[in-house]
């Protein structure tokens, strides 16, 4: 039995977004595949995502420098809190699987949020006596679903920052499903969500 965490960072539903009701497509395809798996389907614009902030640095120092975690500001308690929380979420899981819209040529800014959440010094990555970044987080599989309205090939800052950060702390089992194109050709709209509905049916299959 493995765990799966999907991670979706598009504040509509499959009604009238194309990444998520790709996502869907995944996720009933992989019920039906692997029905003994654990499956958490998060949607970061449904709960609280700590940004790197003022709180955070503030909190980190404190607790650098001996102060108990009981005497931090409500604020400092309660986004250490969270950020540590999907921190370690993420590392409980087998397999990660990230939906988003390409916007301005990027993610959401909840996705990247998140993203800094796993991304954390002596846990998923480290560094070594030369001072190179070295992943530790290993034996875990990642795909990425993305939507977007023009023709990149994958290419475009999204994709290529999500692989990189994804590469970065060690995960080499990373697929790419991308339905691109459907407003630079909307006469092809639908059969371009056809092709990727296909795709992500036969990447759950044996994901």
């Amino acid at each position: 039995m493995s765990k799966l965490l999907v991670i979706r960072a598009h504040p509509l539903t499959s009604e009238n977004s194309k990444s998520m009701r790709l996502t869907d497509a995944f996720l009933k395809t992989y019920v039906e595949t692997h029905p003994d798996d654990d499956i958490i389907d998060q949607n970061l614009y449904n709960i609280a995502i700590p940004e790197i902030d003022l709180d955070l640095f503030s909190a980190w120092g404190k607790l650098r420098e001996g102060m108990p975690f009981v005497r931090l500001h409500e604020a400092e308690q309660s986004k250490l809190t969270l950020f540590e929380g999907y921190t370690t979420q993420f590392l409980n899981m087998d397999k990660i699987v990230i939906a988003n819209p390409l916007w301005n040529l990027q993610v959401p800014t909840r996705l990247k949020a998140w993203i800094d959440c796993i991304c954390v010094a002596g846990k998923t990555f480290r560094y070594n006596e030369q001072g190179e970044a070295v992943g530790l987080v290993h034996g875990k599989k990642a795909l990425h679903i993305q939507a977007a309205g023009g023709v990149f090939n994958s290419q475009d800052p999204a994709s290529q920052y999500l692989r990189t950060m994804l590469g970065f702390i060690g995960i080499d089992d990373y697929t790419e499903i991308a339905a691109e194109g459907m407003d630079h050709d909307p006469a092809r709209s639908d059969e371009i969500m056809a092709a990727a509905f296909a795709k992500v049916e036969e990447a759950a299959a044996t994901f």
